[in-house]
């Protein structure tokens, strides 16, 4: 196994490697005052990039945010980069990486773990990077996410909570499997959950490994935040997705399938019969001129 490079500090690597991928960890990154993420240059990007990659919403919200009661500011998204000290705004700018200069730090930065997270998961797939600007005190609700993650924080400060990703207390077997069938990622929060949270108090220069589908949520500090997102998938993430799917069919069919990790000869069967099954259809729709659909997994 190598070191770490410049962008992850020996130090946050020594973290990530006893953590990966089950527990959440915090790391440091040198990446404060990059070019890439400044102000003006996300101001530049958020004009730059297509509707379909920028989400933004009023982000003083309750942790138990209903995402139908969300409320979105009647502004462009570069309006809101450029007033996001006033302007009580979350932001998300999604898969920047369409961009050269961002795959490149992309690439980077996932070049810097590749050699700890593949023997442990798998090769590293559909990376993906997300920057998260946002206002003075805004929440970011209680939520999951399909991927591996690393968040690293910019500028501002932020507190993260993160909670275990096997607990059937926050998140039943059903909100798994609905989760991969389209379902929003915000989750419903109780104050009883909160025994079982790992705040990380974050601040420019810190980073937090969120492990795939670690429930989580975010208070912002007093001043704006940038945080630039690095997720990818991996063998583990994409079996994992397919057993809530396979055991979603079987309850469809009357039947009460086992927790995932009961019976990991069973886990293992159903994952492979689902990827030899997709398979053969991706394999039908492409002899069809069908572009075969893209999984939510």
């Amino acid at each position: 196994m190598t070191t770490s490079t410049a962008l992850f500090t020996p130090t946050g690597y020594a973290a990530l490697a006893c953590a990966y991928p089950a527990l959440p960890c915090g790391l440091n990154h040198g990446l404060v005052g990059h070019p890439l993420l400044t102000r003006a240059a996300l101001e530049e990007l958020a004009a730059s990039l297509p509707a379909s990659h920028v989400e933004h919403s009023i982000g003083d919200v309750p942790v138990n945010q209903d995402p139908s009661a969300t409320q979105v500011m009647p502004m462009t998204p570069a309006d809101v980069v450029r007033t996001i000290d006033t302007n009580r705004c979350w932001m998300v700018m999604k898969k920047v990486e369409h961009l050269p200069a961002y795959a490149r730090l992309l690439d980077a930065l996932l070049a810097d773990i590749a050699d700890l997270v593949t023997p442990l998961t798998g090769p590293i797939v559909r990376p993906e990077s997300f920057v998260f600007l946002s206002a003075p005190n805004s929440v970011t609700p209680f939520h999951m996410d399909p991927e591996h993650n690393i968040l690293l924080q910019i500028e501002g400060r932020k507190t993260m909570n993160v909670y275990p990703a096997d607990s059937t207390e926050m998140v039943p077997q059903e909100a798994h499997e609905a989760f991969h069938r389209g379902a929003h990622r915000n989750l419903v929060h109780r104050d009883a959950f909160e025994a079982q949270a790992r705040p990380f108090a974050m601040q420019p220069g810190d980073a937090v490994y969120v492990p795939v589908k670690a429930p989580h949520w975010v208070q912002n500090g007093p001043e704006v935040s940038i945080s630039f997102s690095v997720t990818w998938r991996s063998r583990l993430s994409d079996g994992e997705a397919r057993l809530h799917l396979v055991n979603h069919q079987l309850r469809k069919l009357g039947l009460q399938p086992a927790l995932p990790g009961h019976s990991p000869l069973a886990d293992q069967a159903k994952v492979s019969a689902h990827r030899g099954f997709k398979a053969v259809t991706h394999g039908i729709k492409r002899a069809l001129g069908k572009q075969p659909d893209r999984t939510a997994y």
